[in-house]
């Protein structure tokens, strides 16, 4: 059985339906963002400071790398970002199916507001910060998906239903 590979921007909720989803159809999940920090035994963020996120983003690449020689009929959610380097669109196709989580700005910025966490919103203007790079991964984003599911004003149980209805 092929993987199913969670992709969307930050926020969207790949990682709350992917464990949701993983319990459902009794698959495994791997989150790519949390294999990172295992491997580096350090945060995203200090990943981010410390190196860069060039550096982040060849990690990412690395991992889907790892994944494709060896992991089948998983749950597989993935970095925001991680979608908009070509090559990393070869390997989510090769690794399996993949939806794309898709949400709007305002949406996620509900959800990402008070998160410290996350390197890219540390900005004056988080939701102008957001909008715009949603502009920019949206292209990307719908290039690597297999399936896309808008998860504004939905709930889980919706979007796991559809999920499962879409599953080949």
């Amino acid at each position: 059985m092929e993987n199913i590979i969670l992709i969307g921007f930050m926020g969207c909720g790949k990682s709350t339906v992917g464990l949701r989803l993983s319990y459902r159809l009794r698959r495994t999940i791997i989150d790519t963002d949390k294999e990172i920090e295992k491997e580096e035994r350090r945060t995203i963020s200090d990943i981010f400071a410390t190196d860069g996120e060039a550096y982040f983003r060849d990690r990412e690449t690395a991992i889907l790398r790892k994944l494709k020689d060896g992991v089948n009929n998983q749950i597989i959610s993935v970095g925001g970002g991680l979608p908009v380097r070509e090559e990393n669109r070869a390997l989510l196709h090769e690794l399996g199916q993949v939806f794309y989580l898709c949400a709007e700005g305002r949406t996620i910025y509900e959800r990402v507001k008070d998160d410290t966490t996350r390197p890219l919103l540390q900005v004056d203007d988080p939701l102008t910060r957001i909008n715009s790079l949603i502009k920019e991964r949206d292209p990307y984003y719908r290039a690597a998906a297999d399936v896309v599911i808008t998860v504004d004003d939905r709930s889980f149980t919706e979007i796991l239903d559809e999920i499962e209805r879409n599953v080949k």
